[in-house]
């Protein structure tokens, strides 16, 4: 994937976070590791690694939003969203 399709799949998670930001039945906290890791698709000057990351952790968070358990489609998919944003957060 390049890094323009990369800044663009990120905007649209973050419109999807923004979504469930809004309403009152979603833990907001569960947004904090993406927010604590201050890259946006804005940053266009970090780097692809970064946003990859990033990517990851986001994708983790609102799997876990949606998935009733850990064992539901969206509950594997978070876990494997961890997975993969602990092994890019490795080679940053």
């Amino acid at each position: 994937m390049h890094k323009d399709e990369l800044l663009e799949l990120h905007a649209k998670m973050v419109s999807i976070m923004e979504h469930f930001d809004d309403m009152d039945s979603v833990d907001n906290s569960i947004f904090e590791p993406y927010q604590g890791l201050d890259v946006t698709p804005d940053d266009v000057h970090k780097s692809k690694s970064e946003h990859k990351h990033a990517v990851f952790v986001l994708g983790n968070a609102l799997a876990n939003v949606m998935s009733e358990d850990e064992f539901s489609d969206a509950g594997r998919i978070g876990k494997r969203m961890q997975e993969l944003a602990d092994d890019a957060e490795s080679k940053l």
